[in-house]
């Protein structure tokens, strides 16, 4: 028998059963209603030109007897630092997931110097495992870093499905789960991507899963709910001519879902000529730094999301001489500066939004990873560019992989620079002064 689906705003109803969503979105101008039909319209037409979204699926990438199995001898209280050797999407769902780690996480991105001697100092092959990640195994950043590990004997659990990278950790006898081959970016939330070192640092797994399934009952139906909404705020403004989604979150609990979302909005929309680039600062700071430019500056270029948690955790109240602060929570005092920076930015005719969860654990996570795919996978499907792949990306490293292998010196990688910018660039390309 089949069920009557009723919705109303962020409440979905099923027979007896009723899901509430702790997120909110707020967005300023409205879309009307004939423009939303529209362009619900555009993005259902443009639908079968591209992948069907995977991300939906939170089971078929994720066998959690094969984690537990793989990782039984990194469960154990002995292990107290996770190093996870991986970059862009396969450390980005991670770093959303963070905050609610029972253990220490090292995220080494590359093999920036700083970084990788601060981990050593502060971890011992006795108390840590290291997770490099890697779907096709050739991540110059990954696999530059890896021997300087092996070299101090620390133990490895591999995420790799082929190429160099699981060559080398097949010498070195490591358990190795596999890392499907599906978008990076959008996989770390439903493969051994982020799943395996969430679950090592003690994030409930269940509960994020759920989060990230209930939401996607609500968002991905094609419909004006919270994530078409903001899909379509976006792609309008970018016919308007708006080019950088700039998002300031008011909470670091929120930093690393605010990453994936610069990511996916950069990397997902950024091709064939088209797109928005996403990008971000922690706020309030960026109140004091960049929102000069966004209340007084050019109109017209860039978007201001705000990100915020409405109840904050941890949070405690504030001891203070001024009678409106004191006895008020911290979190309460920044969430007070988002809604006045909301409110001035729409008093100066700026397009604005806000975006709010109800609390950080894992469930209302889950719920904000939901919406920010679908918001993307959306505004894709209005621009008609693939949601998953990231083309140009590779030139870049191919050339440092070349350089690297050839031992070219720095002045023949900046004459090799000048001779193709004399090249691809007008003489005149700035005009007569």
């Amino acid at each position: 028998m089949s069920q009557v689906i009723f919705r109303k705003k962020n409440t979905t109803i099923i027979g007896e059963f009723k899901m509430s969503l702790g997120l909110n979105f707020e967005y300023y101008p409205k879309i009307n209603a004939n423009l939303m039909e529209k362009l619900i319209s555009i993005s259902k037409s443009n639908k079968p030109h591209w992948d069907p979204p995977f991300f939906t699926d939170t089971e078929s990438y994720i066998n959690m007897g094969s984690i537990r199995q793989a990782s039984k001898e990194f469960l154990g209280e002995k292990i107290k630092n996770v190093i996870v050797l991986g970059t862009g999407g396969s450390i980005q769902t991670l770093l959303a997931l963070r905050h609610l780690s029972k253990k220490n996480l090292y995220s080494i991105t590359s093999s920036r110097a700083v970084e990788l001697k601060q981990c050593l100092d502060a971890t011992d092959p006795e108390n840590s495992v290291v997770i490099p990640i890697s779907r096709g195994g050739e991540t110059l950043d990954v696999n530059s870093t890896i021997g300087i590990f092996l070299k101090n004997n620390y133990k490895f659990l591999g995420l790799s499905s082929k190429g160099t990278m699981r060559q080398i950790l097949e010498k070195i006898g490591c358990p190795i789960l596999e890392v499907p081959d599906i978008s990076g970016r959008f996989a770390g939330s439903i493969s051994n991507v982020g799943i395996v070192p969430a679950f090592l640092l003690g994030v409930n797994i269940e509960d994020f899963l759920k989060g990230l399934n209930d939401a996607y009952k609500e968002f991905m139906c094609f419909d004006e709910n919270s994530a078409f909404r903001f899909s379509a705020f976006l792609y309008n403004l970018y016919k308007k001519g708006y080019k950088i989604v700039f998002s300031m979150p008011y909470s670091l609990n929120l930093e690393g879902s605010v990453g994936l979302f610069v990511q996916e909005t950069s990397e997902s929309t950024g091709k064939n000529e088209k797109g928005l680039i996403g990008a971000y600062q922690s706020a309030p700071l960026c109140q004091h730094s960049v929102l000069e430019y966004l209340l007084g500056g050019t109109k017209g270029a860039a978007v201001p999301v705000l990100w915020t948690i409405k109840n904050e955790f941890p949070d405690f109240s504030l001891d203070s001489s001024i009678e409106y602060v004191n006895g008020q929570t911290a979190q309460t005092i920044v969430n007070y500066q988002a809604d006045a920076t909301f409110q001035a930015l729409i008093e100066q005719g700026v397009p604005s939004a806000k975006v709010s969860i109800e609390r950080c654990d894992e469930y209302n996570i889950g719920n904000l990873i939901a919406f920010i795919q679908s918001t993307v996978y959306y505004l894709c499907l209005l621009l008609d560019v693939k949601w998953s792949n990231n083309p140009k990306v590779v030139i870049g490293k191919k050339i440092g992989i070349e350089a690297l292998k050839n031992r070219i010196p720095p002045e023949e990688r900046e004459k090799i620079r000048k001779e193709l910018a004399e090249s691809k660039f007008h003489r005149d390309f700035f005009g007569i002064s």
